[in-house]
């Protein structure tokens, strides 16, 4: 908080606990002339959960997921998974202008009430650029991002990374939810990340693989990265996004199981309908060519 918001809580909380004084009568206050009487700020629509107490949270909405990555300076080249920093506050002041609000996974997976025109911002990866550049930008515009970070690089930290201590100091912000994105099951081998055609990517089956080894390989992965993020963060995460965006049958209940609200890159035409459920919620992939504007107002 800046020091002038600081000087004026103080005002107001002297205001609020300065003892009346017997001098001061109501037949000494002059009386407000009625054309200065406000009338009440009328109450911003919510919208409630459709779905009944204790079962799987539903709300009858559409909510745009709107994808980012890196955040490069506005000096630099961009390709499909950068933007610049100019470009991303470009996009957030459209949003608040044309009524969007952000929210949170935590906040969908509460059945918390939602504003008529929601909107779920996500990075992927954990690119240390989300806390250089996105973070205060964010703080700027008042406005909520999930990053899912893939934990092995944090717990292994790196020049290009968010540290556990960047993840903390977001979370502590209130705008910032820090989400798996795995742990090393983003391809961090050989393939160093990279998608592969053929081959599993992601939480995928291998071929032939047991039903044993797949647990020990996917499946154990996914729970640390669980237990990683709530560890250093203090807060279980509630938000999974599928590397590479691909789904598989055996890991899905899995996942679902272990996060209330899960997302997959594309197809990227529609907006997710929460009526079916908070799981692989399509988004929609900014870029320096497709920004919100152009996406969004094509739902």
């Amino acid at each position: 908080m800046n020091s002038l918001a600081l000087a004026l809580a103080a005002s107001l909380a002297l205001s609020a606990t300065a003892p009346f004084s017997p001098a001061v009568t109501a037949a000494a206050v002059p009386e407000r002339p009625a054309a200065q009487v406000q009338e009440a700020v009328p109450e911003v629509p919510k919208v409630y959960p459709s779905s009944p107490e204790g079962a799987p949270v539903t709300y009858e909405l559409r909510l745009p997921v709107l994808m980012y990555h890196h955040v490069v300076y506005d000096w630099q080249e961009c390709n499909e998974m950068t933007v610049t920093a100019g470009r991303l506050e470009q996009d957030l002041q459209w949003l608040a202008e044309n009524g969007y609000e952000t929210v949170l996974p935590r906040e969908l997976a509460a059945g918390a009430p939602l504003p008529e025109k929601p909107v779920l911002l996500t990075f992927d990866d954990g690119y240390r650029s989300n806390y250089e550049l996105a973070y205060p930008l964010l703080r700027k515009y008042r406005a909520k991002a999930a990053i899912a970070v893939m934990a092995y690089m944090q717990d292994n930290p790196g020049g290009n990374f968010l540290t556990w201590d960047m993840c903390r100091e977001m979370t502590a912000s209130g705008l910032v939810e820090i989400g798996s994105h795995g742990y090393a099951i983003h391809n961090l081998d050989g393939r160093m990340g990279n998608f592969v055609p053929g081959q599993s990517n992601g939480v995928q089956r291998k071929k032939g693989e047991s039903d044993n080894d797949f647990y020990c390989r996917v499946l154990d992965d996914l729970r640390y990265s669980f237990d990683r993020i709530a560890q250093e963060t203090g807060a279980p995460p509630t938000f999974f996004a599928y590397p590479f965006g691909k789904t598989d049958p055996d890991a899905d209940a899995y996942l679902e199981a272990l996060f209330p609200v899960t997302a997959v890159t594309g197809p990227g035409k529609y907006a997710a309908n929460l009526s079916k459920g908070l799981h692989q919620m399509p988004r929609f992939t900014v870029t320096m060519k497709c920004p919100p504007r152009a996406l969004l107002n094509n739902t």
